[in-house]
């Protein structure tokens, strides 16, 4: 059997490449996976290098803690070595504290590009930081023993790596409030009752459950998969009529592409 092809393994993010499928696993085994900003432009930089594919998979590695949340030492007076701690970009101007969430950000962003399809493989504690990533994927195949959390707001913060969106568009206003505001966990079963959660399955079965769902999505035609997901992303911000247009121009663009017209 081929090996994968490994594009990156750096500051605790490994990207690896098998035929039409990309698994990027979080290995930050001596903290748990607890995510820094090194880590997040380790992610930004894997999917920089990440080819057009079927299918991506985010792993988050072996063990009981997998999508951790943001490493604690950003809070502190001295932060990470070489990086300004989080004292320091409060006392900076409002413009450069800006860019460098939005630098952080990158790295929950390009999951939901249309050329691929990405699915987050979680396991145990998914909290803050952990929970958004989980977030940015399309699909999200849980163990049993998964427990969200969105922690921010306890450290007097707010969810800002582009989780919040999502998360309305999953769970609803209300519930996204609630479920931010306490802090509280969610578990598999009502992660997978609210729609957080695509599927879940034993801890034993996560791996094989989404290697099949990765499987089934490349099944179908590549062009037809880019294009409905890019009509799905849209939907929500269209109106009706707008929506409709849109899909025939999508499948106009499928049934010339069929008939050898395409471009």
């Amino acid at each position: 059997m081929t090996a994968p092809q490994a594009l990156l393994d750096q500051d605790g993010v490994r990207l690896t490449v098998l035929d039409a499928v990309a698994t990027v696993t979080m290995n930050r085994p001596a903290k748990r996976n607890a995510q820094s900003p090194a880590m997040w432009r380790a992610l930004t930089e894997a999917g920089r290098l990440l080819p057009g594919q079927r299918a991506g998979r985010g792993a988050p590695g072996r063990g009981q803690v997998l999508l951790r949340g943001l490493d604690r030492q950003a809070f502190t007076p001295e932060g990470f070595d070489g990086e300004p701690s989080f004292l320091d970009l409060a006392r900076g101007s409002e413009a450069d504290l800006d860019a460098e969430i939005a630098s952080y950000q990158r790295a929950f962003t390009w999951w939901r590009r249309n050329d691929i399809v990405s699915i987050a493989a979680v396991q145990g504690h998914a909290i803050g930081a952990g929970f958004q990533l989980a977030l940015a994927c399309d699909l999200r195949v849980c163990a049993d023993d998964v427990q969200f959390a969105m922690r921010e707001t306890s450290l007097g913060l707010v969810p800002d790596l582009g989780g919040t969106q999502p998360l309305v568009g999953l769970v609803g206003y209300a519930r996204a409030l609630e479920i931010c505001a306490t802090g509280r966990f969610v578990h598999a079963a009502e992660a997978e009752r609210v729609g957080l959660a695509n599927l879940v399955v034993p801890t034993g079965e996560l791996d094989a459950a989404t290697d099949d769902l990765a499987a089934a999505l490349l099944a179908a035609p590549r062009d037809a998969v880019v294009e409905t997901k890019a009509l799905l992303r849209g939907a929500v911000g269209r109106a009706y009529d707008e929506q409709r247009v849109e899909e025939r121009a999508a499948q106009g663009r499928r049934l010339r592409d069929l008939a050898g017209l395409g471009e």
